[in-house]
Protein backbone atom coordinates (compact mmCIF):
# COMPACT_ATOMS: atom_id res chain seq x y z
CA UNK A 1 0.00 0.00 0.00
CA UNK A 2 1.19 3.69 -0.95
CA UNK A 3 3.05 5.73 1.73
CA UNK A 4 0.63 8.92 2.50
CA UNK A 5 1.22 11.99 2.21
CA UNK A 6 -1.20 14.51 5.04
CA UNK A 7 -2.26 17.10 4.00
CA UNK A 8 -1.87 19.35 7.27
CA UNK A 9 -3.30 23.02 5.93
CA UNK A 10 -6.61 21.03 5.84
CA UNK A 11 -7.65 21.19 9.77
CA UNK A 12 -11.51 21.50 9.95
CA UNK A 13 -12.33 17.16 10.62
CA UNK A 14 -14.84 16.05 8.63
CA UNK A 15 -17.28 14.88 11.32
CA UNK A 16 -17.26 18.68 11.97
CA UNK A 17 -17.81 19.12 8.58
CA UNK A 18 -21.10 17.08 8.56
CA UNK A 19 -22.72 18.46 11.58
CA UNK A 20 -21.68 22.08 10.94
CA UNK A 21 -25.40 23.14 10.75
CA UNK A 22 -27.35 23.88 13.49
CA UNK A 23 -30.19 21.57 11.64
CA UNK A 24 -27.72 18.69 11.61
CA UNK A 25 -26.99 19.27 15.43
CA UNK A 26 -30.13 19.57 17.27
CA UNK A 27 -30.98 15.85 15.02
CA UNK A 28 -28.13 14.27 16.94
CA UNK A 29 -29.22 16.21 20.10
CA UNK A 30 -32.43 15.08 20.19
CA UNK A 31 -31.41 11.37 19.04
CA UNK A 32 -28.52 11.22 22.44
CA UNK A 33 -31.04 12.50 24.67
CA UNK A 34 -34.81 11.33 23.39
CA UNK A 35 -36.19 14.89 22.78
CA UNK A 36 -37.90 16.75 20.20
CA UNK A 37 -36.70 20.25 19.97
CA UNK A 38 -37.27 21.85 16.30
CA UNK A 39 -36.40 25.30 16.84
CA UNK A 40 -32.96 26.01 15.62
CA UNK A 41 -32.30 29.20 17.23
CA UNK A 42 -32.79 27.80 20.62
CA UNK A 43 -29.30 26.17 20.38
CA UNK A 44 -26.16 28.20 20.64
CA UNK A 45 -22.84 27.37 19.04
CA UNK A 46 -20.10 27.23 21.70
CA UNK A 47 -16.87 25.81 19.62
CA UNK A 48 -13.89 27.65 20.62
CA UNK A 49 -11.62 27.41 17.13
CA UNK A 50 -8.12 28.35 18.21
CA UNK A 51 -7.73 27.51 21.78
CA UNK A 52 -7.93 24.86 24.32
CA UNK A 53 -4.30 23.55 25.40
CA UNK A 54 -1.44 22.94 23.48
CA UNK A 55 -2.92 22.90 19.77
CA UNK A 56 -6.27 20.95 20.95
CA UNK A 57 -9.77 21.49 19.36
CA UNK A 58 -12.98 20.42 20.08
CA UNK A 59 -15.11 19.74 17.41
CA UNK A 60 -18.07 21.00 18.27
CA UNK A 61 -19.83 22.39 21.49
CA UNK A 62 -23.11 23.78 21.98
CA UNK A 63 -25.76 25.01 24.48
CA UNK A 64 -29.44 24.03 24.37
CA UNK A 65 -31.77 23.22 27.49
CA UNK A 66 -29.33 24.19 29.88
CA UNK A 67 -27.30 21.59 28.95
CA UNK A 68 -23.72 22.20 27.51
CA UNK A 69 -23.09 19.82 24.63
CA UNK A 70 -19.17 19.09 23.83
CA UNK A 71 -19.31 16.37 20.90
CA UNK A 72 -16.05 14.75 19.99
CA UNK A 73 -14.79 12.81 17.23
CA UNK A 74 -12.24 10.20 17.52
CA UNK A 75 -10.41 7.63 15.20
CA UNK A 76 -8.01 6.47 17.72
CA UNK A 77 -8.95 5.55 21.70
CA UNK A 78 -7.40 7.33 24.25
CA UNK A 79 -7.56 7.08 28.06
CA UNK A 80 -6.43 10.63 28.75
CA UNK A 81 -10.09 11.95 27.18
CA UNK A 82 -11.61 12.67 29.91
CA UNK A 83 -8.44 15.37 31.53
CA UNK A 84 -9.03 16.77 27.41
CA UNK A 85 -12.16 17.23 28.32
CA UNK A 86 -11.63 19.18 31.64
CA UNK A 87 -9.63 21.47 29.73
CA UNK A 88 -11.78 21.98 26.95
CA UNK A 89 -15.10 22.46 29.64
CA UNK A 90 -12.46 24.85 31.44
CA UNK A 91 -12.33 27.26 28.74
CA UNK A 92 -16.12 26.72 27.60
CA UNK A 93 -17.14 27.98 30.75
CA UNK A 94 -14.99 30.56 31.16
CA UNK A 95 -15.92 32.13 27.55
CA UNK A 96 -19.55 31.52 29.26
CA UNK A 97 -19.59 33.55 32.26
CA UNK A 98 -16.95 36.12 30.88
CA UNK A 99 -19.79 38.61 30.42
CA UNK A 100 -20.82 38.40 34.30
CA UNK A 101 -17.75 36.90 35.64
CA UNK A 102 -17.79 39.82 38.53
CA UNK A 103 -20.90 37.94 39.62
CA UNK A 104 -18.32 34.87 41.02
CA UNK A 105 -17.84 36.66 43.71
CA UNK A 106 -21.45 37.52 44.81
CA UNK A 107 -23.32 35.94 47.72
CA UNK A 108 -26.29 34.34 44.93
CA UNK A 109 -25.54 31.04 42.91
CA UNK A 110 -24.08 31.87 39.57
CA UNK A 111 -25.80 28.76 37.79
CA UNK A 112 -24.35 27.61 34.83
CA UNK A 113 -25.36 24.85 31.98
CA UNK A 114 -25.07 21.13 32.74
CA UNK A 115 -21.91 19.52 30.86
CA UNK A 116 -22.27 16.76 28.76
CA UNK A 117 -19.53 15.11 27.29
CA UNK A 118 -19.88 12.40 23.92
CA UNK A 119 -16.76 11.10 22.15
CA UNK A 120 -17.83 9.68 18.82
CA UNK A 121 -15.17 6.71 18.65
CA UNK A 122 -15.12 5.20 14.86
CA UNK A 123 -11.48 3.90 14.43
CA UNK A 124 -10.26 0.52 13.23
CA UNK A 125 -9.89 -1.04 16.56
CA UNK A 126 -12.90 -3.25 18.16
CA UNK A 127 -14.61 -1.28 20.92
CA UNK A 128 -17.90 -2.06 22.45
CA UNK A 129 -21.02 -0.27 22.30
CA UNK A 130 -20.53 2.45 24.20
CA UNK A 131 -18.46 3.28 27.74
CA UNK A 132 -17.71 6.05 29.91
CA UNK A 133 -14.18 7.08 30.65
CA UNK A 134 -13.72 8.79 34.67
CA UNK A 135 -11.18 11.72 35.02
CA UNK A 136 -10.51 9.89 38.82
CA UNK A 137 -9.24 6.98 36.55
CA UNK A 138 -6.50 8.90 36.26
CA UNK A 139 -5.85 9.90 39.56
CA UNK A 140 -2.29 8.70 41.09
CA UNK A 141 -4.33 9.05 44.82
CA UNK A 142 -7.02 6.73 45.17
CA UNK A 143 -8.03 6.86 48.53
CA UNK A 144 -8.93 10.63 48.80
CA UNK A 145 -12.54 11.41 47.07
CA UNK A 146 -11.72 13.32 44.67
CA UNK A 147 -13.25 16.88 44.28
CA UNK A 148 -13.34 17.12 40.25
CA UNK A 149 -14.70 14.68 38.11
CA UNK A 150 -15.35 14.69 34.09
CA UNK A 151 -16.99 11.75 32.71
CA UNK A 152 -16.46 11.17 28.81
CA UNK A 153 -19.17 8.87 27.04
CA UNK A 154 -17.40 7.15 24.31
CA UNK A 155 -20.05 5.87 21.46
CA UNK A 156 -18.79 3.48 19.12
CA UNK A 157 -20.04 4.77 15.43
CA UNK A 158 -18.66 2.60 13.00
CA UNK A 159 -21.17 0.80 10.91
CA UNK A 160 -23.22 -1.64 12.42
CA UNK A 161 -22.77 -0.34 16.07
CA UNK A 162 -25.56 1.87 17.94
CA UNK A 163 -28.38 0.81 15.33
CA UNK A 164 -31.02 2.84 17.27
CA UNK A 165 -29.05 5.87 17.69
CA UNK A 166 -28.50 5.69 13.91
CA UNK A 167 -31.75 5.03 12.59
CA UNK A 168 -33.06 8.09 14.64
CA UNK A 169 -30.33 10.36 13.70
CA UNK A 170 -29.72 9.97 9.40
CA UNK A 171 -26.31 12.34 9.62
CA UNK A 172 -24.79 10.25 11.99
CA UNK A 173 -25.67 6.81 9.99
CA UNK A 174 -24.95 8.38 6.62
CA UNK A 175 -21.61 9.40 8.24
CA UNK A 176 -20.84 5.48 9.82
CA UNK A 177 -22.10 4.50 6.20
CA UNK A 178 -19.50 7.07 4.12
CA UNK A 179 -16.42 6.10 6.57
CA UNK A 180 -17.09 2.48 5.90
CA UNK A 181 -17.05 3.11 2.26
CA UNK A 182 -14.05 4.65 2.37
CA UNK A 183 -12.01 2.10 4.18
CA UNK A 184 -13.58 -0.75 1.48
CA UNK A 185 -12.74 0.89 -1.35
CA UNK A 186 -9.06 1.80 -0.31
CA UNK A 187 -8.72 -1.85 0.38
CA UNK A 188 -10.28 -2.63 -2.75
CA UNK A 189 -7.73 -0.08 -4.62
CA UNK A 190 -4.63 -0.67 -2.25
CA UNK A 191 -4.41 3.09 -3.23
CA UNK A 192 -5.53 5.88 -0.53
CA UNK A 193 -6.24 8.42 -3.05
CA UNK A 194 -7.67 6.17 -5.90
CA UNK A 195 -9.82 4.59 -3.24
CA UNK A 196 -11.14 7.84 -0.94
CA UNK A 197 -12.21 9.12 -4.72
CA UNK A 198 -14.02 6.31 -5.63
CA UNK A 199 -16.20 6.23 -2.39
CA UNK A 200 -17.06 9.46 -2.62
CA UNK A 201 -17.89 9.24 -6.03
CA UNK A 202 -20.10 5.99 -5.02
CA UNK A 203 -21.62 7.72 -1.71
CA UNK A 204 -22.60 10.68 -4.23
CA UNK A 205 -24.79 8.20 -6.65
CA UNK A 206 -26.26 6.38 -3.48
CA UNK A 207 -27.65 9.55 -1.73
CA UNK A 208 -25.25 9.08 0.98
CA UNK A 209 -23.91 12.64 2.50
CA UNK A 210 -24.55 13.64 -1.72
CA UNK A 211 -25.69 17.12 -0.57
CA UNK A 212 -21.75 17.94 0.90
CA UNK A 213 -20.28 15.67 -1.46
CA UNK A 214 -21.68 17.46 -4.03
CA UNK A 215 -20.80 21.16 -2.52
CA UNK A 216 -17.24 20.45 -1.37
CA UNK A 217 -15.97 17.43 -2.93
CA UNK A 218 -12.38 18.30 -3.23
CA UNK A 219 -12.21 19.97 0.35
CA UNK A 220 -13.94 16.31 1.45
CA UNK A 221 -11.54 14.30 -0.32
CA UNK A 222 -8.41 16.35 1.16
CA UNK A 223 -10.11 16.27 5.01
CA UNK A 224 -10.31 12.22 4.33
CA UNK A 225 -6.70 11.65 3.00
CA UNK A 226 -5.55 13.85 6.25
CA UNK A 227 -7.83 12.37 8.66
CA UNK A 228 -8.28 8.68 8.03
CA UNK A 229 -5.08 7.96 6.25
CA UNK A 230 -2.85 8.04 9.10
CA UNK A 231 -4.47 5.77 11.24
CA UNK A 232 -4.83 3.50 8.67
CA UNK A 233 -1.00 3.64 7.59
CA UNK A 234 0.16 3.11 11.22
CA UNK A 235 -1.33 -0.15 11.33
CA UNK A 236 -0.49 -1.28 7.85
CA UNK A 237 3.21 -0.19 8.96
CA UNK A 238 2.41 -2.70 12.67
CA UNK A 239 1.60 -5.41 10.40
CA UNK A 240 3.89 -5.38 7.76
CA UNK A 241 6.50 -5.24 10.64
CA UNK A 242 5.09 -8.09 11.85
CA UNK A 243 4.97 -9.95 9.25
CA UNK A 244 8.61 -9.13 8.29
CA UNK A 245 9.37 -10.28 12.10
CA UNK A 246 7.99 -13.68 11.26
CA UNK A 247 9.37 -14.61 8.25
CA UNK A 248 12.95 -13.77 9.26
CA UNK A 249 11.91 -15.93 12.54
CA UNK A 250 11.24 -19.41 10.65
CA UNK A 251 14.82 -18.85 9.11
CA UNK A 252 15.75 -19.79 12.77
CA UNK A 253 13.15 -22.07 13.37
CA UNK A 254 9.48 -21.36 13.52
CA UNK A 255 9.08 -21.63 17.55
CA UNK A 256 11.75 -19.15 18.55
CA UNK A 257 10.37 -16.90 15.00
CA UNK A 258 7.30 -16.55 16.75
CA UNK A 259 8.74 -15.62 20.13
CA UNK A 260 10.97 -13.25 19.23
CA UNK A 261 7.68 -11.64 16.60
CA UNK A 262 5.49 -11.66 19.81
CA UNK A 263 8.35 -9.76 21.55
CA UNK A 264 9.24 -7.42 18.77
CA UNK A 265 5.58 -6.73 18.00
CA UNK A 266 5.42 -5.73 21.67
CA UNK A 267 8.19 -3.18 21.83
CA UNK A 268 6.97 -1.82 18.74
CA UNK A 269 3.82 -1.03 20.11
CA UNK A 270 4.97 0.32 23.48
CA UNK A 271 7.55 2.37 21.32
CA UNK A 272 4.58 4.10 19.23
CA UNK A 273 2.31 4.73 22.03
CA UNK A 274 5.11 6.73 23.69
CA UNK A 275 5.72 8.49 20.46
CA UNK A 276 2.41 9.75 19.69
CA UNK A 277 2.23 10.85 23.31
CA UNK A 278 5.26 12.92 22.86
CA UNK A 279 3.47 14.62 20.10
CA UNK A 280 0.28 15.35 21.21
CA UNK A 281 1.96 16.94 24.05
CA UNK A 282 4.55 18.91 21.34
CA UNK A 283 7.56 17.38 21.96
CA UNK A 284 10.16 17.41 19.47
CA UNK A 285 12.34 14.94 17.80
CA UNK A 286 14.79 15.12 20.02
CA UNK A 287 13.36 15.03 23.08
CA UNK A 288 11.06 12.25 22.12
CA UNK A 289 14.61 10.16 20.53
CA UNK A 290 15.67 10.49 23.94
CA UNK A 291 12.64 9.51 26.09
CA UNK A 292 12.55 6.20 23.81
CA UNK A 293 16.56 5.27 24.45
CA UNK A 294 15.89 6.17 28.20
CA UNK A 295 12.42 4.80 28.90
CA UNK A 296 12.95 1.17 26.99
CA UNK A 297 16.62 0.94 27.08
CA UNK A 298 17.04 0.82 23.39
CA UNK A 299 20.36 1.40 21.28
CA UNK A 300 20.03 4.84 19.13
CA UNK A 301 19.62 3.00 16.31
CA UNK A 302 16.57 1.02 17.02
CA UNK A 303 15.22 4.28 18.73
CA UNK A 304 15.58 5.97 15.30
CA UNK A 305 13.79 3.23 13.25
CA UNK A 306 10.73 3.56 15.31
CA UNK A 307 10.84 7.46 15.04
CA UNK A 308 10.87 6.92 11.41
CA UNK A 309 7.91 4.88 11.51
CA UNK A 310 5.41 6.63 13.85
CA UNK A 311 6.82 10.79 13.01
CA UNK A 312 5.57 12.41 9.72
CA UNK A 313 8.81 12.75 7.65
CA UNK A 314 8.51 16.12 6.76
CA UNK A 315 9.31 16.86 10.41
CA UNK A 316 12.53 14.38 10.84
Amino acid sequence: MQKINVNKKHKDKLFRTVFQQKRDLLALYNALNDTKHTNEDDLEITTIDDVVYMGMKNDTSFIIDHVMSLYEHQSTFSPNLPLRGLLYFADLYRAHIEPVKRRLYSETPLLIPTPQYIIFYNGTKEEPEEKELHLSDLFIQKDNVPCLECTAVVLNINLGHNRELMEKCSALKQYAQFVACIRDCVQKYQNYETGTKAAVDYCIENGILSDLLLKNKSEVVNMILTEFDEEDYREFLREEARDQGMAEGRAEGMAKGRAEGKAEGKAEGRAEGLILLCKEFHLSYQETLDKLIDKFSLNPEKAKEYLELYWNQEEL
